[in-house]
C-alpha cells in the first residue's frame, strides 16, 4: 500500500492460480451482485452457500485486508441482511458485531442477501488520523456511472469455507464495462461472471466498471491493463500509458527474474474532489493489479508524477509480501488478524526499490536520487526514531504504533537503502539487496511462508553478519540509525541547496485559512507571511476571490493547491481580494519562497565504483 499526503492536504497476502474445476456446486460459494438496480446508493449482494453441516454458521465481512495495516470494518457499510432456506422462509440471524451474522437452523440455509454501501460518501478527510476506509481499498457506488469493486467490501465468507471456490456473478449496465485481471466467463455485456478457487484469490482482485478507457500493452511477456475513470473525461487511459509503459519497462528490467505474474492491471480511478467522493490519495497493491485514487484536478505532469510513484512502489510488492512473507501474511485472519513484524521489508524495502530503479534505469539522475533520501530522513524525523520497527509493525493496528505506519515510507526505506549498502561494501559491489531478494524468492516463495521470528537469521546465513547486526541492532532494536556512516560507505555526504517551496503552506502550517460557513478562503493574520504574500501586499483577513480569473472557495480550494505548485518564479499573476468589505485587484508576479534544505552528494571519488555498482547495479 502507499498513502500519499496529497499536494498540500493541509498537511499478500494471498494470490491467483489456476481456477480450479470439477467441484461440485454444494462446495462452491456463488455470488450475485447487482450493479444495475441502485437504490439509496446501495447495492443488493444474494448469496448461495457451500453445503453447511452445522446447526449455526457465521458469515462475515473483512474487518481487515492485506496490505492496509488498518482496522476498516468493511461489513459495517452492509445491512438489511437476511438468510432464506429453500422454502423462502426467513431463518433467525442474528448480527455479532459489525463485520459478522450468526445464523441459526444453518442446515437449511439457501441464500443470505443484504444490500451495500460504498465508503466513499463516508469519507470525513484524507485518510489519516480519522476513521476513513483509505479510498483505493474502499468502494464506490455511483449508479450508471462508476463502481470501483475491491470485492472485500461487497463479498464476505461462511465461517471455516475460506477455501472453498467462489463463482460471482456481476450484473451491471451495458454502458459500463469491468476492467480487472480477472477473465470474464461469460461472453454477455451485462453479466461477468468470474471463479476463483478460494476467498483470497477472489479479495485480491478488484474490479473498477465505468465507460470502456483502457489501454494494453506487453512489457518482457506480462500484459499490461490500464483502466482510467476520469468524471470530467480531463485524463484518458491513451494519455497516461506513455509514461506507464517507459516506467513498468523500466521495472521489469529491473527485477530480472522476479516475475511470476502475466498479467497486470492498473484502475486509476480519478476524484472529483465532492464531498461525497474520494478523499484518501495512494494505491493499494495486489499480485496482478494495482488500486490507485488520486485528485482529478491534478495537471498531467503531477499526475504521472504521482502514478509513477504509486504505481511503482505497488508493483514491486511483487516481490515482497507477494512473493517472500510470513505465516501471518500466508494464512491472513481477515476478522482478527496477526501482524508480521516485517514491515521494514514488505513496505519499506517496497519503497526503496521503487526509487532505486529509477536512478537504476536512468529515469531520474543522481541529485534527485540524493534528494529524495534527503526527504525520506527529514520526514523520519517527525516519527518515533527510537521505537523498535519490527515491534510497531507487529502492532501496528493499535494505539501508539499505529500512528508511526507512515515510517515505513521513510525509515523502512532507509533500512532498505543500509542493507543495501552494506551487502555492496561486503561483496565489492557485486550483489545488493535485489540479489538478496532474489535468494529469499527462491528460498521461499508464493506458496512457502516463513516464520517471522526465524527470518533475521535467515537473511544473515544468505548475506554477512554485518547485515544481522544492522538489523538487530536498528530494526528490531531502538537505536536510530546513522545515516551518514551508511552512506559515507559509497562517499556520499551531507549538502545542502535552496529549493522553491509551496505557496500555502510550510510545514505543517498554512498561511490561509477557510471560513466553513462562508466557505472563503482568507489569509490569515496569526502567522508571519512569506515572499508570496509580502511581494503581492497580501494582508492578514485578505479574502481570496479569485486568481488569475478563476474563483476559489472551499469547495475547489484543491484546485488553487494544486495549480501554485506549477507557478514559476516571476510568472505574472492576478488576484481578485476583498479587503475590508471592497473588492480589489491585484496584478504581479510570483515570488516563491525558498528555502534552504539538506541533500547529499557524492564527494569520495575513492569510493565512486561502490556508488556506480549501488546505484547502477
Amino acid at each position: 500500500m502507499k498513502k500519499i499526503l496529497y499536494t498540500l492536504a493541509l498537511a499478500v497476502t494471498l494470490w491467483s492460480c489456476k481456477t480450479g474445476t470439477g467441484a461440485s456446486k454444494s462446495n462452491v460459494v456463488e455470488v450475485n451482485i447487482n450493479l444495475t438496480d441502485v437504490k439509496d446508493d446501495k447495492v443488493l449482494v444474494t448469496v448461495t452457500p457451500p453445503e453447511i453441516k452445522t446447526d449455526e454458521v457465521i458469515y462475515s465481512i473483512p474487518k481487515t485486508v492485506p496490505g492496509t495495516y488498518s482496522t476498516d470494518n468493511y461489513g459495517k457499510y452492509s445491512s438489511d441482511f437476511k438468510a432464506f432456506d429453500a422454502k423462502g422462509n426467513t431463518l433467525t440471524v442474528k448480527r455479532i458485531d459489525d463485520n459478522s451474522w450468526s445464523i441459526s437452523n444453518a442446515k437449511t440455509l439457501k441464500k443470505v442477501t443484504y444490500l451495500t454501501g460504498d465508503t466513499f460518501d463516508t469519507e470525513k478527510g484524507t485518510g489519516f488520523g480519522n476513521d476513513d476506509v483509505f479510498s483505493p481499498a474502499g468502494t464506490n457506488i455511483n449508479a450508471g456511472i462508476n463502481f470501483l469493486v475491491n470485492t472485500h467490501g461487497f463479498v464476505g465468507y461462511f465461517q471455516d469455507k475460506l477455501n472453498v471456490p467462489y463463482k460471482v456473478t456481476i450484473t451491471h449496465p451495458d454502458t459500463l464495462w469491468g476492467a480487472t485481471s480477472m477473465t470474464d466467463e461469460d461472453a454477455s455485456k451485462t453479466s461477468d461472471v468470474f471463479t476463483t478457487p478460494r476467498y483470497a484469490v477472489l479479495v485480491e482482485n478488484p474490479i473498477m466498471y465505468s465507460k470502456p478507457d483502457y489501454t494494453t500493452f506487453n512489457v518482457n511477456g506480462m500484459d499490461i491493463l490500464i483502466a482510467v475513470y476520469s468524471p470530467t473525461g480531463k485524463f484518458t487511459a491513451e494519455s497516461i500509458t506513455p509514461e506507464m509503459k517507459t516506467m513498468m519497462t523500466a521495472q521489469k528490467n529491473f527485477l530480472g527474474k522476479v516475475n511470476a505474474t502475466k498479467k497486470y492491471t492498473v484502475l486509476l480511478y480519478l476524484s472529483s474532489m465532492a464531498k461525497d467522493d474520494a478523499h484518501g490519495f495512494g494505491a493499494l497493491e495486489h499480485p496482478t493489479a494495482t488500486t490507485v485514487v488520486l485528485p482529478e484536478s491534478m495537471p498531467k505532469e503531477k499526475l504521472v508524477e504521482s502514478m509513477k510513484d504509486v504505481v511503482s512502489h505497488e508493483f514491486f510488492h511483487i516481490v515482497t509480501p507477494l512473493t517472500v512473507h510470513s505465516k501471518e501474511i500466508q494464512y491472513f485472519d481477515y476478522n482478527a488478524p496477526k501482524m508480521s513484524e516485517h514491515l521494514w521489508m514488505y513496505e519499506g524495502v517496497t519503497e526503496y526499490f521503487a526509487n532505486l530503479f529509477q536512478i537504476n534505469q536512468g529515469l531520474i539522475d543522481e541529485a534527485e536520487f540524493y534528494t529524495r533520501i534527503a526527504d525520506k530522513i527529514e520526514q523520519g524525523k517527525t516519527l518515533n526514531d527510537t521505537m523498535s520497527f519490527t515491534k510497531m509493525s507487529a502492532n501496528v493496528l493499535e494505539q501508539p504504533y499505529k500512528d508511526q505506519y507512515l515510517n515505513v515510507y521513510q525509515k523502512g526505506a532507509l533500512i532498505g537503502m543500509c542493507i543495501d549498502i552494506i551487502i555492496r561494501e561486503k561483496s565489492n559491489g557485486e550483489r545488493g539487496i535485489l540479489d538478496l531478494m532474489h535468494k529469499l524468492s527462491s528460498e521461499y516463495g508464493i506458496e512457502k511462508p516463513f516464520n517471522d521470528n526465524e527470518l533475521f537469521a535467515k537473511i544473515t546465513q544468505l548475506t554477512y553478519p554485518e547485515v544481522g547486526e544492522f538489523l538487530n541492532k536498528y530494526v528490531a532494536g531502538t537505536t536510530p540509525i546513522p545515516y551518514d556512516f551508511y552512506l559515507a560507505k559509497v562517499g556520499v555526504t551531507k549538502a545542502s541547496e535552496k529549493k522553491p517551496g509551496p505557496v500555502f503552506i510550510k510545514g505543517q502550517t498554512p498561511y490561509i485559512a477557510v471560513d466553513k460557513q462562508t466557505k472563503a478562503i482568507s489569509v490569515r493574520s496569526d502567522v508571519e507571511s512569506n515572499e508570496f504574500f509580502k511581494n503581492l501586499n497580501l494582508k492578514g483577513g485578505d479574502i481570496i476571490v479569485s486568481v488569475n480569473a478563476k474563483a476559489y472557495t472551499l469547495d475547489n480550494i484543491y484546485d488553487l493547491l494544486t495549480e501554485s505548485e506549477n507557478w514559476k518564479e516571476n510568472d505574472p499573476i492576478t488576484l481578485k481580494i476583498k479587503r475590508n468589505g471592497a473588492e480589489e485587484t491585484i496584478k504581479g508576479t510570483v515570488k516563491l519562497p525558498f528555502e534552504e534544505t539538506e541533500t547529499f552528494k557524492a564527494t569520495d571519488a575513492s569510493k565512486e565504483k561502490l556508488k556506480n555498482a549501488w546505484l547502477k547495479g
